[in-house]
């Protein structure tokens, strides 16, 4: 049977692309992938106010695809365009909250803990993201020819980056580092620190000089490390401003814990995440009481997909 085709739309970031590409990826379509860009001051503007006409991005140039797989503000008025002007049955799917009327799409993927509800809308528990078992399986050994040879077990600390809720100042990263020493201190683990797309280098470079060579700091970006981490370790610790990295970990089945920073303006959004994974048994808060737990691993992502199969079947 010949493979249903996609087009995916974000703006480019890191965290939309995984969720775009694990989507596709899980629903088993050949896809191509483009950044969008919108003209002139509609990119200002939010998407309720903005006309659905090509005039307010840069021409897209494929017209053959049966799915429009969609994510992030500037994406919702070029999936609705695209969809209108084709000569064929497309199915357009946004992932997160698009901010105008949900009808504009055949589905809508968000967040539970973002409140939205419609008929065509399907709830996750925390984001959906291209990382599979499998992969992590397949690349768990890549760290052990960085990390210490010895009997100590494993933790990983996940950073995330700044965002308009966080700042990963000096003062916010010592506080984080330093319930580690603690830790370290008491439970005599090898640390692995892990930087993502968003952390800035003098993060990673206070990580090395805090932490010293008894332990691993990855200096640089490198997927198969954050891979690897995630198989190696024992316990994993995510920084608090990346709910997709949170999901990601979740796949794994193993305590997860978060470390927080003081946010600069209200979070409601990301503590209402937080708090459902505590409920769902699958966080604690870093500087907790270290214990063992277990939790079904979460699989947003290919659950998901199967129930979007069954309907663009039927």
């Amino acid at each position: 049977m010949t493979k249903l085709k996609g087009i995916l739309l974000t703006q480019g970031m890191h965290g939309m692309i995984s969720q775009v590409e694990g989507l596709a990826k899980a629903l088993d379509i050949e896809f191509t992938h483009h950044k969008v860009e919108l003209n002139n001051f509609w990119n200002l503007l939010p998407p309720k106010f903005t006309p659905v006409s090509q005039n307010v991005y840069k021409k897209i140039d494929h017209l053959d695809f049966d799915i429009i797989i969609s994510c992030g503000r500037k994406s919702v008025i070029p999936s609705i365009h695209l969809k209108s002007i084709s000569n064929k049955k497309v199915f357009n799917i946004h992932i997160q909250d698009p901010k105008v009327d949900l009808n504009h799409f055949d589905f809508v993927i968000a967040p539970e803990h973002d409140g939205i509800k419609g008929s065509n809308v399907i709830s996750t528990k925390g984001a959906i993201h291209y990382i599979t078992k499998n992969e992590i399986e397949d690349n768990t050994d890549y760290l052990k020819s960085f990390i210490k040879k010895d009997d100590r077990k494993i933790w990983s600390l996940i950073l995330g980056g700044p965002t308009k809720y966080y700042d990963y100042s000096t003062k916010n990263m010592k506080h984080i580092f330093s319930i580690f020493y603690k830790l370290l201190k008491k439970h005599k683990f090898q640390l692995v620190v892990i930087p993502s797309m968003r952390t800035p280098l003098n993060t990673i470079h206070y990580a090395k000089e805090f932490f010293g060579e008894n332990h691993t700091i990855i200096m640089d970006v490198d997927k198969k490390a954050y891979l690897s981490a995630l198989g190696l370790s024992e316990n994993i610790v995510v920084t608090c401003d990346s709910s997709s990295m949170i999901s990601e970990a979740a796949l794994t089945g193993k305590p997860i814990y978060v470390a927080n920073i003081l946010p600069k303006k209200n979070d409601k959004r990301f503590q209402n995440f937080r708090n459902l994974f505590r409920e769902l048994n699958i966080t604690r808060n870093l500087g907790e009481e270290i214990e063992n737990w277990n939790y079904e691993k979460l699989d947003e992502t290919n659950r998901v997909a199967k129930i979007l199969k069954s309907k663009i079947q039927s």
